[in-house]
């Protein structure tokens, strides 16, 4: 519950600095990571955690996407502001390099020739690459590459 707590921190320090973007945004993350332990069975770990997290942050870079879309960038930088705010919460990306090594290895440990072999090979590199923020669009880009 360590991340709450921080959380929790960050917001009275964010309160006194008159900070409304990051206040704003560390309340829905907060209010995010109470209705999921509500929703599920009780107090959530790091994994459940880091899900709900890496959900926001889709939601906000999805949101920005529309707005620049629509015209709107005051309202995509926004958006884009409140993404990065949140991922600051997330463990480090795995890099292109990290990510292509686990592929490759997960390829060899799985014996995979075609396609078919691809959700052996994505759970595998999942795997390899856990403790990490991944973007798994990316991910099955790089295997669908290497089998394809």
């Amino acid at each position: 519950m360590a991340l709450l707590d921080q959380i929790q921190k960050d917001m009275v320090a964010a309160m006194k600095a008159r900070e409304e973007l990051k206040l704003g945004v560390l309340r829905s993350i907060k209010t995010a990571l109470k209705k999921a332990e509500v929703d599920g069975p009780g107090k959530l770990d790091e994994k459940a955690e880091m899900q709900v997290l890496q959900r926001l942050v889709k939601q906000r870079a999805e949101a920005a996407e529309m707005f620049h879309k629509g015209g709107r960038t005051e309202l995509a930088e926004k958006e884009e502001a409140e993404q990065k705010l949140i991922e600051a919460y997330l463990p480090e990306s795995a890099s292109e390099a990290e990510m292509e090594a686990a592929v490759a290895a997960a390829i060899a440990e799985v014996g995979a020739s075609s396609m078919k072999d691809m959700g052996p090979v994505m759970k595998a590199a999942q795997a390899a690459l856990q403790g990490k923020t991944i973007d798994g669009k990316v991910l099955s880009g790089m295997v669908r590459a290497k089998l394809g």
